[in-house]
């Protein structure tokens, strides 16, 4: 956890982050029991990580059944959207310490914004069919899980809105954060009626930074900086599932992927991302992911 708040990120070494407050701890004890439930229901890949026995500090939110922890809310990133016309557009997410296929939550705090997904078409299709998009709906308190393949498949964004709905809180703010010209107590009927709408969007993505992909493991390019790594989108096949079972590592025919969405890249690569910070000059490095001899693992399947 402590190497985990010392990594680059656009291409510039982030300086030491701030722990989780205790809000923060308990909420990401409750993601870490909702996303290993929805993962231990699903097929993975074999590079995902394979995970861990529960630990003492676990017992109340590890899964029920013995099942290994597969996966940690360990590091959480916050932005905040006001009004209809913010956004972030269409990018993946680095995967230079979320490793292959990283599983994603995102609680969605405030008013309702859609998230859209669109799918990054292999080249030996392009010319045959469209990107596929898909626009989800993110209310206040819902949690949105991008599972494993999801970044080497789609991009990703917060387009603009033409109008939002305001965000009224269910429940009054405490009384220490009360406005100080309010006239009326916020805990009274009348108060809450009075409470002002918000049209911003606090968006909280929970990520686990992999052990096995802990900055000290980072490739590093011809300009000192640490690399950033990539999959190949653009090259995929479809993976039948018959190597990992269901939330486990060991063989299985259980299961049902989807056959008509290949998932699976055929390689990642470490690439030089000094340009970032450089105006767009950087040394052009760039190597493929050996994750056997660069000592990465345990895997869910075999690699």
């Amino acid at each position: 956890m402590e190497e985990a708040t010392r990594f680059w990120y656009n291409g510039a070494a982030e300086k030491s982050t701030p722990v989780f407050p205790p809000a923060m701890e308990e909420a990401c004890k409750y993601v870490e029991r909702i996303v290993n439930e929805e993962m231990h229901k699903r097929t993975r890949f074999p590079l995902e990580w394979g995970g861990e026995p529960p630990k003492s500090s676990d017992e109340d939110f590890a899964p029920t059944d013995g099942k290994k922890i597969i996966w940690r809310a360990n590091v959480a990133a916050s932005n905040c959207y006001e009004g209809a016309k913010e956004t972030v557009g269409f990018h993946t997410d680095a995967l230079t310490h979320l490793g292959p296929y990283p599983t994603i939550a995102s609680l969605s705090l405030g008013t309702s914004r859609i998230f859209r997904l669109r799918e990054v078409v292999p080249s030996d299709e392009n010319e045959t069919r469209s990107a596929r998009t898909f626009n989800i709906p993110m209310p206040h308190n819902s949690l949105t899980i991008m599972h494993a393949s999801c970044q080497e498949t789609f991009k990703h964004s917060v387009p603009p809105q033409r109008t939002i709905d305001l965000f009224h809180p269910p429940f009054p703010p405490p009384l220490s954060l009360k406005n100080s010209g309010q006239s009326r107590d916020c805990n009274d009927e009348e108060g809450k009626q009075n409470q002002p709408g918000s049209n911003a969007r606090i968006n909280i993505t929970f990520r686990f930074f992999r052990p096995d992909f802990r900055p000290s493991t980072t490739p590093q390019c011809k300009c000192g900086v640490a690399c950033v790594l990539r999959p190949d989108m653009k090259n995929r096949y479809t993976y039948d599932g018959s190597s990992t079972s269901k939330g486990s590592s060991e063989p299985t025919g259980s299961g049902k992927p989807d056959s008509t969405r290949r998932n699976v890249v055929s390689k990642y690569w470490w690439t030089c991302h000094a340009g970032a910070q450089n105006e767009g000059k950087g040394c052009g490095m760039w190597k493929v992911m050996d994750a056997k001899a660069e000592g990465r693992g345990p895997f869910a399947g075999d690699v």
